[in-house]
Parts: structure tokens; sequence; C-alpha cells
């Protein structure tokens, strides 16, 4: 049976926790605009009307030049930018460079935070991300290979710092908050997509390519001064928290293990099909998402034939109805069980069946409506805003089924949502480049087909009680 939180209020908005949820929102911002910068900055930094003679070869021309939209041109500085001649398969080699990185380290990275301090792995992270973000133009300039290299330690960096997260929030969240924590800080992340799609080209047109690596790396550094000022692994060792609000924290959390193990059970893990249930849910919700990310401003381009400026705006309207949704999902599923309306399965199996659910629908409408662009854009805003509904699912399930070990299977999750990012963004390229529309069409069913699959073996398999293995054993000497 599951056991119920205890429902007595601690201190609501005006806490230290909600405080740290918007900290780490400020976090995911930050990581995610530095992950996407590159995906806006290469339409200035790769110039398809020239032909250069060199593959590696830049040639040195104002930015506003290379980017000018001859019927709506923008006014911006001359300032002289570096345009590459990288091929697309140059190009896909240096978009998943970052994803490699970032496998190497879920696990490990999650693991090691449990032990060596969630607030030091994720802030070294972060302070590592923003430093290989500023070293980014200089590493285009001097060629690819030490571009691929970068990009792959940033995802080495952001691995660190996304993995940690969950270490502590095990420690801050309580049962019943959980849901609206995480969706705060879970926020960032499309906040920070919708940002650097919406300014990433105006910054590009008016300054240059570069200085989207400079501000959003300067934006980092900032954040990690917060970051270490402000965060504290565990709410007893914290300074400034009130007595308060420690003892609703401490006393929430006294029914869950919390005390240090020697090792990972995992074998049981391999064995616990609430986890693989949990691991499908990742696999398919990543699978849409990174073909939305990636390939969204090339939809919008090519289906809606609009501007690069049209372009990066339209394609940044979508990450402020999945900014909005997960921080209303998040509320409404811990109002949901703070009226003990629904139990904490029927929660997170019904925000798993929205977020996976509607926008399979609206990504199988996409084709059959390409003819309205009005229609097209509302698909592409609800598609990331109803993905993010998983949030308060499967999402944040690790921290329900075993909390002693939600860092490490959090970066265990994200290794199975990334390699499905992989997959599907290789997919993708491959089938549209033998036909866009058909393409598209085929691009959009297999991702519904993978969506639904992920939701009825969830549906089938998951719990959200603790499980045997994650719970702290008592040793009684006769």
């Amino acid at each position: 049976m599951e056991e119920k939180p205890s429902t007595r209020k601690g201190p609501g908005f005006c806490s230290l926790r909600y405080g740290l949820a918007l900290v780490m929102h400020f976090s995911n911002f930050t990581l995610v605009t530095q992950r996407v910068s590159l995906s806006i900055a290469v339409i200035a930094m790769v110039n398809s009307t020239r032909q250069p003679a060199l593959s590696n070869s830049s040639a040195w021309e104002p930015a506003a030049d290379a980017l000018e939209d001859p019927g709506r041109p923008i006014q911006g500085f001359n300032t002289g930018t570096s345009v590459y001649a990288w091929s697309p398969e140059t190009q896909g080699i240096i978009f998943s460079s970052i994803s490699y990185g970032i496998i190497l380290t879920l696990i490990p990275s999650g693991y090691l935070a449990d032990i060596f301090g969630a607030k030091q792995m994720l802030g070294a992270g972060l302070l590592s991300s923003s430093l290989l973000t500023l070293c980014t133009p200089v590493a285009a300039d001097l060629g690819v290979t030490l571009l691929v290299v970068i990009r792959t330690l940033q995802g080495v960096a952001q691995g660190m710092a996304w993995t940690g997260q969950f270490t502590i929030w095990a420690k801050w969240a309580p049962p019943l908050e959980r849901s609206k924590l995480t969706g705060i800080a879970g926020s960032g992340t499309a906040c920070g997509s919708f940002i650097i799609l919406c300014v990433g080209g105006l910054i590009s047109q008016a300054l240059g390519w570069p200085f989207i690596f400079y501000i959003f790396g300067g934006i980092g550094c900032v954040c990690c001064l917060l970051w270490f000022t402000m965060i504290y692994d565990d709410p007893k060792h914290h300074p400034c928290i009130s007595v308060r609000e420690k003892e609703h924290i401490v006393s929430s959390l006294a029914q869950q293990p919390t005390s240090p193990r020697r090792s990972v059970p995992i074998k049981a893990m391999a064995r616990c099909l609430p986890l693989w249930a949990i691991f499908t849910g990742f696999f398919s919700h990543f699978w849409l998402c990174t073909i939305i990310i990636t390939y969204l401003p090339t939809y919008v381009s090519s289906v809606l034939h609009v501007s690069i400026r049209d372009s990066g705006l339209l394609s940044s309207l979508p990450f402020v109805a999945a900014s909005s949704c997960t921080i209303l999902g998040g509320q409404l599923a811990d109002f949901l069980l703070s009226r003990n309306l629904l139990r904490l399965i029927t929660v997170r199996k019904l925000f798993s069946s929205l977020g996976l659910l509607l926008p399979s629908l609206c990504a199988v409408a996409l084709p059959f409506v390409a003819s309205s662009h009005v229609t097209t854009v509302i698909l592409l805003i609800l598609i990331p805003g109803t993905s993010n509904l998983c949030d308060s699912g499967f999402i944040i399930n690790t921290l329900d089924v075993a909390p002693r070990y939600a860092s490490f299977l959090m970066g265990l999750s994200r290794g199975f949502g990334l390699l499905a990012g992989i997959i599907s963004s290789t997919a993708t390229g491959f089938l549209i480049s033998q036909d866009s529309v058909s393409g598209w069409k085929t691009v959009f069913f297999l991702s519904a087909a993978v969506n639904m699959f992920g939701l009825v073996f969830y549906l089938t398999f998951g719990q959200a009680e603790i499980q045997d293995w994650a719970k702290e054993r008592t040793l009684t000497r006769l």
C-alpha cells in the first residue's frame, strides 16, 4: 500500500526551498541556452550560398550581410564574423557531439553526486559548461576537430549538472511539493529554449554570431555565483533556513530512508519493471522532444517559408507553452495529492498519459494541416507544451520508487532519453533528405508510435511505492 504523506503545511512560496527552485530554474535556463546556442548560431556560421574552396575554411564578412533578409532588412553593427563551409554531415557530427558527452557522465555523475555532494558536482558542471561556451568561437576558428572536442567536453560538464539535481530534491522536496518544486526548476529548460531561439538570431544579426556564446557563457558564470552562494545539499546545514521550514522538510521526509549506502543494487534494478517503465517513458518522451528542439526551425522555415528572423521567433513560441505547462502541471499534480483527490500512482499515470498522448495526436495531425499556417503554428505550440506534462508523471517517478538512488536513476533515465534523441535526430535527417513531404509525415507518425509504446508500457508496469531494494535495511544483532 502507498503511504500517504503528511498534509501539514509548511512555509509557502516565500521559503528557501522555493528560492532553491528558482536558482535551479536559472541554472537549467543557462544550461539549455548553452546547449542550443549552436543550433541558432549555425545559420550564420554556415553560408550555404557561397562555394568555399576548402571544407574547413572560413570567410570573413559582416554579420548583417550574412544574415540579411532582402525583404526585411535589420540594421546591425558592422562586425566581421567567420563563415564556415561545413557540410550537413559535418554539422550533424558537431551537433551530436554534446549528446555523446552527456551520455558518458550521466550514470557516474549521478552516483558521485550522492557521495561527494550534488552542490559541488552540479556547480562544477555549470561552471565548466559556461567556460567552454565562451571558448566555442575560438574553437570553431581553429577547426572542426577542436570544436567537436569542446562540445563533447561541454556535454560531460552538462551531464554532471543535470543529474545532481535530483539528489538535492531528495533532501529538499517534501512529497506533496515535489511536482511543484521540480516543475519550477524544470521549466527553466523550456524558458531557456524560448529565449535562445527568440533572441539568438537578433544577437547574431546585430553583434555577430560569436556574441551568442559570449553572452550566454557570461550569464552562466553569473549563475555559478548564485549557485555556490545559495545552494546547500541538505536543509539541515543551510545557515539561512528558518526553524519552521527545516522542521517541515525533515518531518515530511522522515518516512523515507536517507542514510548513505555502500553499493548500488544493480541486479535488483535490472529486474524491476517499474524502473523499466520509467526508462521507456523517458525514451519515448525524448524521441519527439529532440526532434522538436533540433528540427523545429528547419520545419518552420521549409513549411511556412518565413525569413530566418521570423523562423527563430516562431520556433521560440512552443517553449512558452512548454514552460507554462511545466509549472501549471506541477501545481495541479500537487493540488490533487494534497486534497487526497487521487492516489500518487494515479497522478503519475494521468500526467504521463497526457504528456505522451496529446503531443502524439498533434504530431499526427501536422502533415494534414500544412496548408494552414495558423493551425500548423498552434499544433507546434501544443506539442512541447503538452509533452512537458510528463514532468509531473514518470519524469519524477524515481523520487517515489527509489529516493535513495534518485540521482543515479535520473542519470540512467536521461541516458535512455539521450539515446532516443540521437536515434530520432539521425533518422529524421535521413527521412527528410529523401523526400521532404513524405519524410516529415513518416517522422511524425513514427514519433507517435514510439510515444504510444512508452505510454502503454508505463501504464502497465508503472508504480509509485518505494521498492524493496530501495528501502533501508536495519541489521539486528542477536
